[in-house]
């Protein structure tokens, strides 16, 4: 058995002068005891860690929550440290991995290094070695990754494609370029859209935004340019519009790909001669105003259809920014249930989420993405009515239990043979952390039944 490493100095929290949240790490060793003791360790520098004893737990748990360091063994059973290695960096996993390995493996280890982790120790392992090669890992995060403050805009993410998109927003923030903000409906392209404003010269200036698509086409060509008095029937007096509003700052023209040939054809003119006609007027009128638009729909598409001109297409996609699926940024769903759940100023603080609601969350496909989440937060929050949420407390849909289209329920609710069952059982258990009621639920099945089989397989306390 592999020597635990131990440790009898004083605790001490992590210097972290950059003020960013306690790092989180994930331990993965199959061996239990050194498992448990390094986690122990490293909880002692102040630093939240969870575990994993195998490599496909350890996927889970990094599918299921954002984690700042991976320390994980070389030799486990099943997929070993240097395939997981490899498939968390074919995945874009970028956070540092530190791989641990026993006497005899170094030239394995090495190989892990050329696969993408990041640094290795061998067993036993000196404590004070291990933490200060951890807190050397931790430095290398980027300054603002992991600020304990959002970003401007409201946005939540840790995961690559996040990253990316912050990026994406800090680099094309100061410089006055048109943006094209593309990514599907509740993905949040307005929050984008205000951050890129939030970071620019501009943000003392207004931040107008229109919805392109909820407006006929005569009102949208009053909303956006304006109009003068007597322009039209009802035009009593004159009317500045969105783009003069946003003289100096802003303006977001959401669901751009809805807007007439006619309309697409003004817009062209703002962005090429930097003047507009309000509806009814004679005279153009100079405007400075950066545009940000943003849709659902392929431009692209809609260009070679001929329902969207081309030359427009290539004025507005002078800078492109194409925001990820929820499916596609499953780490991030944790940080965005934490962000939910966390009180708003003096208001009450919202239930937590059990660690079996958690982990249907993040299986849960998302069609509506961010919006569609947070709109199942807030309904399971009243129906859990001050209670920790639990997976009854969840949409239909994301419980899968009409359907079975979570993983989760599919591992509990699979074929009923008497080998598997028991193995159900217990996990189920475990999930609900032994509360039998909430195990029934999980399982789909009576508590009666539930506990008559607990009694069969012997998983019942005497």
């Amino acid at each position: 058995m592999s020597t635990a490493p131990t440790r009898g100095r004083p605790v001490q929290p992590p210097d972290d002068a950059l003020g960013r949240p306690a790092p989180r790490l994930l331990v993965v060793d199959d061996d239990r005891a050194f498992r448990l003791s390094t986690a122990e360790l490293l909880r002692q520098e102040g630093w939240t860690v969870q575990t994993a004893e195998h490599a496909q737990a350890a996927a889970d748990a990094l599918g299921a929550e954002p984690f700042d360091l991976v320390v994980l063994d070389l030799r486990m059973p099943g997929l070993d440290g240097t395939g997981l290695v490899e498939a968390l960096r074919e995945w874009g996993v970028g956070i540092p991995i530190l791989m641990i390995s026993g006497f005899g493996t170094v030239d394995a280890a090495v190989h892990a290094l050329h696969l993408g982790a990041d640094d290795f120790l061998t067993k036993p392992v000196e404590p004070d070695v291990l933490v200060e090669r951890v807190r050397r890992l931790l430095e290398r995060r980027p300054a603002g990754a992991l600020s304990s403050d959002p970003p401007p805009g409201g946005l939540i993410g840790r995961s690559p494609a996040m990253q990316m998109v912050l990026d994406a927003i800090r680099l094309v923030a100061p410089t006055d370029a048109t943006v094209l903000i593309t990514g599907e409906t509740g993905t949040g392209k307005e929050l984008v859209a205000r951050a890129i404003h939030a970071l620019s010269g501009r943000a003392a200036a207004p931040f107008m935004a229109v919805n392109c698509a909820s407006l006929a086409e005569g009102l949208l060509e009053s909303e956006l340019f304006g109009h003068v008095r007597g322009a039209f029937t009802g035009a009593v007096r004159d009317h500045i519009g969105l783009f003069r509003a946003a003289d100096g700052g802003t303006i977001l023209l959401d669901e751009i790909g809805d807007i007439s040939p006619a309309l697409q054809h003004r817009l062209l003119r703002i962005l090429q001669e930097k003047e507009l006609t309000p509806v009814g007027a004679v005279r153009p009128t100079r405007v400075d105003v950066r545009v940000i638009a943003a849709t659902n729909a392929d431009l692209r598409a809609a260009v070679a259809e001929r329902r969207f001109r081309d030359d427009l297409f290539y004025r507005l996609n002078v800078f492109r920014i194409e925001l990820p699926p929820l499916r596609e940024r499953r780490s991030d769903i944790a940080l965005l249930v934490e962000h939910f759940l966390r009180p708003d100023g003096d208001g009450p603080a919202r239930p937590p989420c059990s660690p079996f609601a958690m982990r249907l969350l993040t299986s849960y496909a998302w069609p509506g993405n961010v919006r569609e989440l947070f709109a199942a937060l807030e309904s399971a929050a009243i129906r859990a009515a001050g209670a920790r949420i639990e997976a009854q407390h969840l949409p239909p849909e994301v419980r899968g239990a009409e359907r079975g289209t979570s993983d989760d329920i599919a591992r509990y609710r699979g074929p009923p043979r008497e080998e598997d069952e028991r193995a159900r059982i217990a996990a189920a258990l475990r999930d609900a952390e032994g509360v039998r009621s909430r195990a029934a639920d999980i399982l789909g099945m009576g508590r009666t039944t539930l506990w008559r089989k607990m009694k069969q397989y012997g998983l019942a306390e005497d």
